[in-house]
């Protein structure tokens, strides 16, 4: 067995109430942790060990990166971005740019873009076609709820008057029937996703995997929960299981997604699909854990599923009505899956809780942990119906990032936007609160994601004032959410998110101590070494 101790470091445990929340030492046997306290006691149990001194620095959990999607990051940061694009102009001279760095290439692709980046909020395929017209081109918006697309993409697509919209989804027509560049929702999945899909080689996918988890091990995250596994991203990880020696650079816990068809069996069966990964895939770095549905939309698209209507006076319906839904929950409840409902407008909250209380009705008293994501806006008591019955907030504060906000708050138009993303709801009500990106719809830092939570400002443009910052967080707590409760959000409470003793040494060396140096130093924060399971797996320089 190695033994190594780490020393002379500052050591922030996220042990909470649970115990002391500051140490000076870790002993790490092996991959957990055999020790956690103060230098002396550190050195008598650890005689003889390896020392690592860590030269003052600051010391902290792993993160564990709740809600994510790791093919997806990974193919994100090999398109154009487009994010910080804030006008027509600018987006039209990146694609542009694109074009021609890129000639040979059969497609561009981007991602990121804002709707108040473009005049009027209404994307066209002429807007793209002015810039890039002689190939498709596939945009992602930055919640990835739609895709803009120019005209060659929607002939590539073979999307005409005639084709129907989806189930959950549209295809944005002009006044004659014709597709004008827009899909939303469902669309963009079953027209966009899946025909990217079938030109994408697996080369391609294990190569965007590869680069997630460098970019991951980097910022600091030694754990993820994919959210919204399909069959082509499962093989992905398989192979990255077999190219990486039998284990992932980092433990990955998945939710499968599941499809509304609109067809009850067909849904059924999906999960059934779910409940076989859960019990064949035994690697401790890449199990199934749930199930994922997508309730509804976002709410800077007016997609998402409101109690009352957005300012233009129109509401959407949800993707997942109560009556489908219940029959799919109660199922994967039965089978011993955590469902992970995706919930951002309050009346999708709604739906998520009515089915939650009908699989508890219908199944009994279980061990269940299920959890609702995103909850950007949910009306009073939600918090609290949340705690009574054991559902986990599963929350990213860079979503409500002060310079993409006004675009959310002119959706609502009215006092609702007072209590968007109220994370001190959960924790006064006493559900559990988990922290996490939602990667690559907000950028996958852990720091900047801090920042955001701890401040209510923005990590993208310091001009932008500080949004609600009553509902800010003092950093102690972020951490906690963003580290230990993120971990317990899928059942590894007991094991990882914590140093402490037995735990698993997952752990992150940083070089600014924003503790004493205040919230602010969050945004130059930056990893020195990343440790999974006792190994160090990423080193600042190397």
């Amino acid at each position: 067995m190695a033994r190594t101790l780490y020393h002379n470091a500052l050591i922030f445990t996220a042990n909470g109430e649970d115990g002391e929340e500051w140490a000076q030492a870790l002993v790490v046997d092996d991959a957990r942790i055999a020790f956690a306290g103060s230098e002396d006691d550190a050195r008598a149990a650890a005689e003889g060990a390896d020392t690592v001194d860590l030269g003052g620095r600051l010391v902290v959990p792993g993160f564990v990166d709740a809600h994510t999607h790791l093919l997806m990051t990974g193919e994100a940061l090999g398109k154009v971005e487009l994010t910080d694009a804030r006008s027509l102009q600018e987006i039209q001279n990146r694609l542009r740019a694109a074009r021609e760095a890129e000639p040979a290439k059969a497609r561009v692709l981007g991602r990121g873009w804002l709707f108040d980046s473009v005049p009027g909020g209404e994307p066209t395929a002429a807007m793209i076609d002015a810039a890039v017209a002689d190939v498709p081109v596939y945009l992602d918006a930055n919640d990835y709820h739609s895709c803009w697309v120019n005209t060659a993409a929607l002939a590539e697509l073979g999307i005409t008057r005639e084709t129907p919209d989806p189930i959950g989804g549209r295809i944005e027509r002009d006044a004659e029937g014709n597709a004008t560049g827009m899909l939303y929702e469902t669309a963009a999945q079953h027209f966009v996703w899946t025909h990217l899909a079938s030109v994408t080689s697996d080369a391609e996918r294990d190569a965007a995997i590869d680069r997630t988890f460098e970019a991951y091990l980097g910022a600091g995250v030694t754990g993820a929960v994919d959210m919204a596994l399909d069959e082509v991203s499962l093989a992905t990880l398989e192979r990255a299981v077999e190219r990486h020696g039998g284990a992932l650079p980092l433990r990955v816990a998945a939710h499968w997604f599941i499809d509304n068809t609109g067809d009850d069996a067909q849904n059924i069966a999906q999960v059934e699909r779910a409940a076989e990964l859960a019990a064949r895939l035994t690697n401790p770095s890449l199990r199934v854990v749930g199930v994922k549905f997508i309730i509804d939309g976002v709410i800077d698209a007016c997609t998402a599923a409101m109690n009352k209507p957005y300012a233009d006076h129109s509401n959407a319906e949800p993707i997942w009505p109560l009556e489908r839904l219940k029959p799919a929950l109660a199922a994967a409840d039965a089978a011993g899956l955590q469902a992970a409902l995706h919930a951002i407008g309050d009346a999708a909250s709604d739906i998520a809780l009515d089915a939650i209380e009908h699989a508890i009705e219908v199944n009994g008293d279980r061990p269940r942990r299920h959890r609702i994501e995103h909850l950007e806006y949910a009306a009073p008591g939600t918090a609290r119906r949340m705690a009574e019955l054991g559902v986990i907030a599963s929350m990213q504060p860079v979503h409500t990032d002060a310079a993409v906000r006004a675009n959310w708050d002119a959706m609502l138009g009215d006092d609702r936007v007072n209590r968007g993303f109220a994370w001190p709801e959960y924790e006064e009500a006493g559900a559990l609160l988990a922290f996490s990106t939602d990667a690559p719809t907000a950028p996958y830092g852990a720091f900047p994601n801090l920042y955001v939570a701890t401040t209510r400002k923005s990590a993208l443009d310091a001009s932008y004032d500080a949004v609600q910052p009553e509902l800010a967080l003092p950093l102690a707590r972020a951490l906690g959410h963003a580290t230990r409760d993120a971990a317990a959000s899928v059942g590894d409470g007991a094991t990882h998110g914590r140093l402490a003793e037995g735990y698993a040494a997952d752990f992150v060396v940083v070089d600014v101590n924003p503790f004493d140096e205040g919230d602010e130093s969050l945004l130059k924060t930056s990893v020195v070494e990343t440790v999974v399971a006792g190994r160090s797996v990423y080193t600042a320089g190397e």
